[in-house]
Formats: C-alpha cells, sequence, structure tokens
C-alpha cells in the first residue's frame, strides 16, 4: 500500500530518520578519515624518495587505505538514499524480546548500544527475510540453527531518503513487492536484486564456496544477476579467507561483460576479475592467436554440414583430452636426455635415477617445474660429492703413476711419463673444477621443449598417423593450418591451455579460488577440467540452461555428465525453475518453442504470474517494408516510456542489412557484433547468438520466416532464445510464410 496510508508509516518515518542521522554521522566521520588520508597521500607523493623503504611501504598503505576509503564513502552515499528495504520481526525461543531487523545493502552498528540498525543482506540472520514464512522460522549461523518465530515481514521503497511504499507480507499476500520490480523499465545495465530475492535464487547465493555448484536456470530466472550476488555474499562471508582478485566471473563476451558491469560495484565488491573464456586461455597460453568467430560455425552448421559439426564435438570431448594425456606421456618419456650426469667417468647421477625422479617422484608437477626441483637434486649431489669425485680422478692418476714405477726401472723414459700423467691429471682435475660450475646446466641445455602450439601440432601429427584417413586426419590438417596462420577455433584453446599447464605450469600464481561462469550451457567439458586445473580446486559456480545451448554440438546438454566426469559426482546441483523476466504471454508461446526439441526432456521455465499484452505476429513482403513497419513500433516503444529496444536478426549479415535500411530512413540504431567493449542501451540491432543472458524492456524479432528458422534443433533454440529476452513486450515479424515454430500463436484476424 502507498507509505502515508500504512497504519505504522509515522513509527517508520521516525525510524528511517533516527537511521538517517547514524548514516550521516558515520558518513561525516569516514569522510573526515578520507580527507586526513588523502592529504598524507598527497604529501608522500610530492615528498617522494625512492631511497627510503619505510616512506614506500607508509604511501604503498595508505594508498591502498584511500582506495578502500573512496569505495566505502560510495557505498555510504548510496546508503543514504537508500538505507534498507526490509524489516524482519524474530523471536527467538529462548529469549523473551523480539527484533527488528532491518535489512539493508550494509551493516551499521550503534556504537553506543552495540546494536545493529541495519543488517547487512549477506549475514546469515538475513536467511529469515529471503526464505522464511510468517510463523515458525530459523537459521543457520555460527552458533548453529537458530529457531523461533517470525511476527512480521515487511517490505519498504525508498527513493532519496524518502519512504514510498510500505508492503507487508502474509501468508495470503501476493508479493506486490516483486510484481513492482517486475514491472519496471529497463535501462543500459543490469542492477542489483537484493530487496527482491526469492527463495530458490537465496540457497544458489548460499550454497556452500568450496563445494562445485552447478546451476540449471531457466531463462528470466535471474542467473547472471544471482551470479553476481553470490561472489558478493562469499566475499563477505569469506572475507578472512579471500580476497575480491581471487575471483573471476567468466562472461560469454565483452559486450556482455559491459551490460553487467554496474552490479557488483552497486554491491560493494570491488578488483573481481571478469573475463572472456577466449581472453583469460590467451593470458594462460601466453601466445598471439586471433579466434574464429564461433558465428561462422554456427552457419556452416545451419548449413548443413555436418563433418564441422564432429570436428568440434570430438575437440570438446574427454575423449579427445584423453588422447592428449597419451600424447604428453610419449612427450614425458623422451623429455629426460638419455644420458647419465657424470663427470669424467665417475656417474654422479644415473639416467635411470633421473627418470625416476621426473616421471615418478615429481609426477604431480608441470614437466619443466620438476626440471627445477631435478636441477636441485643433481646440484646438491654434485656439491656432496665433489671433494670424492676429485679425489677419485687424483687416485687413478696416482694409480697410473705407481703402476709405471713398479712395472719401469728408473731412466729418463720413465720420468718423463709420470711428468706426462702428472700433467694430464692437473689438467683434467683443472678441467673438471671448471666443468663443475656448469655441469648441471650443460646436462639441462639438452633439453629443448617445444612451445605450446608446436606441442599441438605435434599432436596433430600423431592423430594423423594413427588415423592416416576420414575425419581424425580431416581435423589434423585443419588445425596444423589453423595454428600456422595463428587463427584458431574457441575448441583449441582447452587443448592449449591443458599443454601449457603440464609441461611449462602457469608462469606466475594466479591467486584464483573460485571462478564463477556464466551461460555455462555454452562451455564443454574439457573447458571445465582446464578450468579446474587452473585454479587447483573444485571451487566453482557453474550456471546454464541447456535450452540455450545453441552450440550444444561443443557445449554441454547434460549437467549431470558434466557432475560426474569433472567433479566425480560431488557437485552441488541446484535449479532456478521460476522464470520473472518476461511475462506469462511471453513466457508460455516461447515454452511452446522449445517443446519442438525431438526426443527431449528439458527443465521448462515456469514463469511468475505477471500478465501482459499478447505477442504480436506481422508479415511484411519485404526488409522495406519490415523498416517502415518497425519506424512504427518505435513511435510505440517511445509512447509507452520503454528504455530498451533490442531488434533482433537470426545472423550479423541479416542485422547489417537491417541496420543499412533503417540508416537510410533517419532511424539511429546501434548495431552488436559482439567484440563491443561497452553497452549504451535505446535501440540495439543484435544476432540471436549474441543476445543471450541480456533483457530488454521490448523486443521485435525481425524476420521469423519459414526459411530463416527451420525445425532443427539449432533453429529451435534460436527462436526460443530470442523469444525470451523482452520484460513487457514481444513483436514478430515474418517476410514471406512464418516459420511452424510458430504455429500455436494467434494471429489477430
Amino acid at each position: 500500500m502507498a507509505g502515508t496510508e500504512h497504519p505504522d508509516y509515522e513509527k517508520e518515518i521516525q525510524r528511517l530518520e533516527l537511521t538517517l542521522k547514524y548514516l550521516k554521522n558515520y558518513n561525516e566521520k569516514v569522510l573526515a578519515h578520507k580527507n586526513k588520508v588523502d592529504t598524507e597521500v598527497e604529501y608522500g607523493l610530492s615528498h617522494y624518495n625512492s631511497d627510503n623503504a619505510e616512506q614506500f611501504n607508509e604511501l604503498s598503505i595508505n594508498y591502498v587505505l584511500q582506495k578502500n576509503l573512496e569505495f566505502k564513502t560510495k557505498g555510504l552515499a548510496s546508503s543514504i538514499e537508500k538505507p534498507y528495504f526490509a524489516r524482519v520481526d524474530f523471536k527467538e525461543q529462548s529469549k523473551d524480546k523480539s527484533q527488528q531487523l532491518y535489512i539493508g545493502k550494509t551493516s551499521l552498528l550503534d556504537d553506543e548500544t552495540n546494536e545493529m540498525i541495519i543488517i547487512d543482506w549477506r549475514s546469515p540472520v538475513a536467511t529469515l527475510y529471503y526464505e522464511g514464512r510468517l510463523g515458525e522460522a530459523n537459521y543457520d549461523c555460527e552458533d548453529g540453527n537458530i529457531k523461533g518465530d517470525i511476527s512480521l515481514k515487511r517490505q519498504y521503497s525508498i527513493e532519496k531518503s524518502k519512504i514510498q511504499e510500505i508492503y507487508d507480507i502474509d501468508i495470503t499476500t501476493n508479493d506486490e513487492f516483486l510484481q513492482a520490480s517486475l514491472n519496471s523499465l529497463k535501462d543500459n545495465r543490469l542492477k542489483d536484486i537484493v530487496s527482491t530475492i526469492q527463495e530458490e535464487q537465496n540457497r544458489v547465493i548460499r550454497a556452500n564456496m568450496w563445494k562445485p555448484l552447478l546451476v540449471q536456470g531457466a531463462a528470466g530466472g535471474g542467473k547472471t544477476t544471482i551470479a553476481l550476488h553470490r561472489i558478493a555474499y562469499l566475499l563477505y562471508n569469506y572475507e578472512n579467507t579471500v580476497s575480491s582478485d581471487g575471483f573471476m566471473i567468466i562472461a560469454p563476451n565483452r559486450f556482455f561483460l559491459s551490460y553487467i558491469s554496474d552490479v557488483l560495484p552497486e554491491l560493494g565488491v570491488h578488483s573481481v576479475r571478469q573475463n572472456t573464456f577466449e581472453d583469460f586461455a590467451l593470458e594462460i597460453i601466453g601466445e598471439k592467436f586471433d579466434i574464429k568467430e564461433p558465428s561462422e560455425k554456427l552457419k556452416d552448421i545451419i548449413e548443413g554440414d555436418i563433418k564441422v559439426n564432429k570436428i568440434s564435438a570430438f575437440k570438446s570431448s574427454i575423449d579427445y583430452k584423453l588422447m592428449l594425456d597419451k600424447f604428453l606421456k610419449f612427450v614425458e618419456s623422451k623429455y629426460i636426455p638419455k644420458v647419465d650426469f657424470k663427470i669424467h667417468d665417475t656417474i654422479i647421477y644415473p639416467y635411470r635415477d633421473i627418470k625416476s625422479l621426473f616421471v615418478s617422484s615429481y609426477n604431480h608437477l608441470p614437466f619443466e617445474k620438476r626440471i627445477i626441483e631435478i636441477r636441485k637434486h643433481l646440484s646438491n649431489k654434485l656439491k656432496l660429492n665433489k671433494k670424492d669425485i676429485l679425489e677419485t680422478i687424483e687416485r687413478d692418476y696416482d694409480w697410473r703413476i705407481n703402476k709405471l714405477r713398479r712395472e719401469m726401472n728408473d731412466c729418463a723414459e720413465r720420468r718423463a711419463k709420470i711428468i706426462e700423467i702428472a700433467n694430464e691429471r692437473d689438467l683434467v682435475l683443472k678441467r673438471a673444477k671448471t666443468k663443475m660450475s656448469s655441469l648441471v646446466r650443460d646436462y639441462f641445455e639438452k633439453i629443448n621443449p617445444l612451445s605450446v602450439s608446436e606441442y599441438y601440432k605435434e599432436f596433430m601429427r600423431m592423430l594423423k598417423e594413427w588415423k592416416p584417413e576420414g575425419l581424425i586426419a580431416k581435423l589434423s590438417e585443419q588445425t596444423i593450418l589453423s595454428v600456422d596462420s595463428k587463427s584458431i577455433e574457441i575448441e583449441d584453446l582447452a587443448p592449449l591451455m591443458y599443454i601449457k599447464l603440464k609441461v611449462y605450469g602457469l608462469e606466475e600464481k594466479l591467486n584464483l579460488r573460485h571462478v564463477v561462469i556464466d551461460e555455462a550451457q555454452d562451455f564443454s567439458v574439457f573447458q571445465f577440467l582446464v578450468l579446474k586445473e587452473v585454479i587447483g580446486s573444485s571451487s566453482m559456480t557453474i550456471l546454464g540452461d541447456v535450452c540455450q545451448g545453441i552450440y550444444s554440438y561443443r557445449g554441454t546438454t547434460d549437467w549431470e555428465y558434466v557432475n560426474k566426469s569433472i567433479f566425480g559426482g560431488e557437485a552441488e546441483m541446484l535449479t532456478l525453475e521460476q522464470s520473472y523476466r518476461t511475462t506469462v504471454e511471453i513466457m508460455s508461446g516461447a515454452t511452446e518453442v522449445i517443446k519442438n526439441l525431438k526426443g527431449k526432456q528439458l527443465p521448462l521455465a515456469k514463469p511468475v504470474i505477471r500478465h501482459g499484452e499478447p505477442i504480436k505476429i506481422d508479415k511484411v513482403s519485404s526488409v522495406d517494408d519490415l523498416s517502415l513497419s518497425i519506424k512504427g513500433d518505435i513511435e510505440l516503444w517511445k509512447e509507452k516510456g520503454y528504455k530498451s529496444l533490442a531488434l533482433i536478426c537470426k545472423n550479423l549479415e541479416e542485422c547489417k542489412k537491417l541496420k543499412k535500411k533503417l540508416d537510410s530512413i533517419n532511424i539511429d540504431t546501434s548495431m552488436v557484433t559482439g567484440g563491443e567493449s561497452d553497452f549504451n542501451g535505446g535501440i540495439v540491432i543484435i544476432p540471436t547468438y549474441l543476445v543471450k543472458g541480456l533483457e530488454f524492456d521490448m523486443v521485435i524479432i525481425c524476420n521469423a520466416s519459414e526459411d530463416m528458422y527451420s525445425d532443427s534443433d539449432l533453429d529451435i533454440k534460436l527462436l526460443y532464445v530470442a523469444m525470451t529476452r523482452p520484460l513487457h513486450y514481444l513483436k514478430i515479424y515474418h517476410v514471406g510464410e512464418r516459420t511452424k515454430l510458430l504455429a500455436h500463436i494467434a494471429v489477430p484476424a
């Protein structure tokens, strides 16, 4: 109900004023501290002396503190505008008095009474708000499971420090607060949802950090937002164990990273690594490659190139990884030079013992790091035996001199021979002493490891020898050509990373403790496996939707298989069934489309009860006609006050044609090709394969004709993805006959 009409409105105003008073006082203290640190940093920089280590350390500490205080002041400014969003009245079983818990984005403590004025949404007790019902409730914390009763759950809409709305939740009422949030308009960035996190989403956010988590999430289920909130939650609860740069989120492309860029700072989280798999892989591999555009391969597959499909699927499989392991075993067996480590005729370390160290004792390390350890063995052995080695050489020559003395009478010839042997002895001893300083280095110089890409080509040649005809031979030839031209496919990145890890290891310790993978249905099991190897643990959050797996030829279609093959069945598996993005009418239409996938039991989305306009479908005769129709739709978009509009075409070629036509009639749009580093919102033209994870107030699917969308699995998924992007309004055009996939949607007479 409206704030002023609520019976507790005056009390809530007083509570808000009290909170704001505390916040403003606290803000003034933080600002004063920040000003002091700013002055110290400025002074330190202007009086910097590079020879003064103490001054350098002090400046470094103050610089970090300055950044932290800068983030803190921004967070406090936001908190003053909107200090909290909910209240839960909870009475613990063991206590007489009920607690009024006000929940916000950050915590606030009364220094005098030591009572919490605001509870952080990430704290254990906040679970009562997200999952508790009126009546008996409980939550887990460090002290165990706390039981009690909830007598009130209240939600607030606060803007610019003023209460706008107050909603009370009971057992029967619909969640008006959620409905109001879902009906709001969408601008150019994803926003936080701390005030509307639902029970199933909360379970994902608060799942155990150290156990792998696999999440099947419906289109519009909030996977991306939940992934970001999970990072914020884990940082809050493991702040003494993991720093923010120990987290990395992997998103499908740079454009998507721009789209989600505001969420973590809104949640008070900074310095989390954000990457695409391609960029991260190239960073690990350490060689420069261009990555071929995946959409080009999609085009080939759409046009029926089965070979391309099979090659990509094989490269992405565990079988491919197992064959690569066999190749690396062969490389391992030949890595150490087949010679003893010796000086003169003295064997210091026999080859068989060195090889045993390499293939057995240090087999948990990459090849080059094994060499570092073996180098230590040889150096230590040489150091320990140096005196004995020199004495052995000396004894050998002394024995030869004594033998000569026994066998020859004293004469000029004997004396000359003794002098010759003694000189040779002195020369050999001198050479031995000199050689000892470089003996270890000289031994390991016999090892000539190849570059990562050269090893990969050797692997391809081995495959070709094994299968000189057929698919594998074709794969080998194509891959060698691609590597030589420095233009590879995304499927080559995981094996290249794997070779780098097994032969060289990481050049620097990454300090990655947890990886979050969004749109993970497009990842192969090989990619999951290599990321697990990179971080050295199973601490991963993997979120995706198999219904949106447009790269299923190399991606994932079965989370159970990922769990068993990568995590040994130890992963926690959760589902986000509810779809919050779009209306019942739009989601129902999209669900009927995905049901066309043959012979597959798919996790269908369940739309939240939010009704809107029916899906509109219109036939147009040409792209010119389509452009003029879109011009009229844009006027409607403006009238409705919508902030974002996506014109979705099947592929980039179609996007370019439409862009040219719209430009010619003075309609201003931006086109997304996937390489953009910024997302500005407004009206965008975007291909189906780049639209996953994004959402818009209004969507126009520009040509859903029979020619564009057949009944192939890929076309079904592409159309489903496009149809599940709008929050409020969906219009579909078709040039010629409309696809049979939309036969279930009635066209107005």
